[in-house]
């Protein structure tokens, strides 16, 4: 009997391995996800502040709709929009329960979130495949010179509208029809990206329909289009062009957010870039490569951002849509990373990119660590004033490519004081709106725009006016300005030299 249970045991096949579940499945796979997106969030957390241009301006924006709720400030109103507004709600609906720090570190951080993960599930999406080796590429650009002028609306909605094009790109009808309502989302943050993922959407329906050899026709046309429009904007619009936009068309000027040591990031970035193409065309063809929609869509995107006016006067608004070059220089770096993603990087390729990010977001920490401190100069010469004064700052750094003295006063007076110059009520652009003549804001653009540059002569009816500034010494010290006299304003540098005695 034993011999045979024996046998029976030894015939009877071992039992399988239970099947992981769905939950463990799930977890390994959004694991480095996890991980990844904890090392992106770094930099809205390293420091006591988020230095970011506008955020300043936004964060103060919100805590005006609060006193414009509640009654306690006469001459401003909120009012409703369609766009350019929803980076300015997350902030206010933050503020309310959690208060000003937490509400702007939340909204970045998903505002970071949003964008870094809309990119990569686009290039992603382009590529047929998780491509990783362009991450720290799309890390250094979610960072760079957008995400330092504090554009968060921008910025929000052309992350989103990266998540739209993921959707789309594989032409399924459910995922176009998911697109939709992103793309809606999209544009109550900014119209612009809206607009620029839509003229992209029409060429890749049109592209698909044609062959290899008659897209070139296409794209003259597009590029045809995109000089009627310049010519047509001139002249309905005012607008501005430059020749500078040039320097734009390949996105890496993102990366260059400060002052000149981000210029070898900047020449890094474009030579992993250029490896990546050398090894993409290697392993595919030239000819491949250029026929194929995404390097089209680089062509088409980089000649949008240099054949396109940066400035538009857009009817109803008192200041102009500037800066619409440099904005989408932003996407065009992330189409040529969706380019490159389809490479098949070595293992120089791979790291290359890591050791250019290391270096940028090493300079970004010393950087920010320096306005930090600038912050807190300013805080501890304004606590000094009485509560609910009016102030001016007359600090800039004309030195830098990124505005980051402009706004720092809005942040400081949060609650305490009022920030006089801020442009936001007074551009018709925002949704809080200076109505009237008040005590919180300047009426009109051109006194917010004077104040800025110093050039502002005080009236009676600004007084008691306070403006900080620096003496000789480079001490912080408070100004009680005098009508009939213009504010004046004070040149400082900065961000302190890479290398001591430079």
């Amino acid at each position: 009997m034993r011999p045979q249970k024996r046998n029976r045991e030894m015939r009877t096949p071992p039992r399988a391995a239970p099947p992981p579940s769905t939950l463990a499945a799930l977890g390994r796979g959004c694991r480095p996800y996890v991980l990844a997106s904890l090392l992106l969030l770094a930099p809205c957390f390293w420091l006591p502040r988020v230095q970011a241009g506008d955020l300043s301006s936004h964060i103060y924006n919100a805590w005006l709709a609060q006193l414009i709720a509640s009654g306690r400030a006469p001459g401003l109103q909120v009012v409703r929009q369609t766009t350019n507004v929803l980076f300015d709600l997350m902030l206010s609906g933050l503020f309310r329960p959690l208060g000003a720090a937490a509400a702007q570190r939340i909204s970045v951080s998903l505002a970071v979130l949003t964008f870094v993960w809309g990119a990569f599930a686009f290039v992603s999406a382009v590529a047929g495949r998780r491509s990783w080796h362009v991450l720290p590429c799309i890390a250094m650009l979610a960072y760079g010179w957008v995400f330092h002028m504090g554009f968060f609306n921008f910025y929000l909605s052309l992350g989103l509208c990266f998540w739209a094009l993921a959707l789309v790109w594989k032409g399924e009808p459910r995922r176009a029809a998911a697109a939709v309502p992103v793309f809606l989302l999209a544009y109550a943050a900014h119209a612009l990206p809206v607009a620029w993922a839509a003229a992209l959407l029409g060429y890749l329906w049109l592209a698909r329909r044609v062959s290899a050899r008659r897209r070139a026709h296409l794209i003259l046309a597009m590029l045809a289009a995109m000089v009627l429009l310049h010519v047509a904007v001139g002249r309905i619009l005012a607008a501005r062009w430059s020749l500078q936009q040039i320097t734009m068309t390949t996105g890496a000027d993102q990366v260059w957010v400060f002052d000149a040591k981000y210029y070898p990031v900047l020449i890094g970035l474009l030579l992993c870039w250029g490896l990546l193409f050398l090894r993409l065309v290697r392993f595919s063809g030239a000819r491949q490569v250029v026929s194929d929609i995404p390097f089209q869509f680089c062509v088409l995107s980089a000649a949008g951002v240099f054949i396109l006016p940066s400035t538009v006067q857009i009817p109803g608004y008192h200041h102009a849509l500037v800066y619409i070059a440099d904005r989408m220089s932003l996407g065009v770096g992330i189409c040529v990373c969706a380019l490159l993603a389809a490479a098949r990087p070595h293992a120089l390729e791979r790291y290359a990119p890591l050791v250019v990010a290391l270096v940028f977001f090493g300079f970004l920490y010393r950087d920010e660590r320096a306005l930090n401190s600038f912050e807190d100069r300013m805080q501890e010469a304004v606590a000094g004033l009485p509560p609910g004064r009016r102030v001016l700052s007359a600090i800039d750094d004309p030195d830098l490519r990124v505005n980051a003295l402009a706004h720092v006063i809005d942040r400081v007076c949060l609650g305490r004081c009022y920030s006089y110059a801020n442009y936001e009520p007074s551009t018709a652009q925002f949704r809080v709106r200076a109505l009237a003549e008040n005590p919180f804001v300047v009426s009109t653009y051109q006194d917010s725009w004077l104040m800025q540059v110093g050039a502002y002569v005080v009236k009676e009816r600004d007084l008691p006016l306070y403006q900080v500034d620096l003496d000789a010494a480079g001490r912080m010290t408070i100004k009680n300005l005098k009508a009939g006299v213009p504010c004046g304003s004070t040149y400082w540098k900065a961000l302190p030299d890479l290398l001591p005695g430079s």
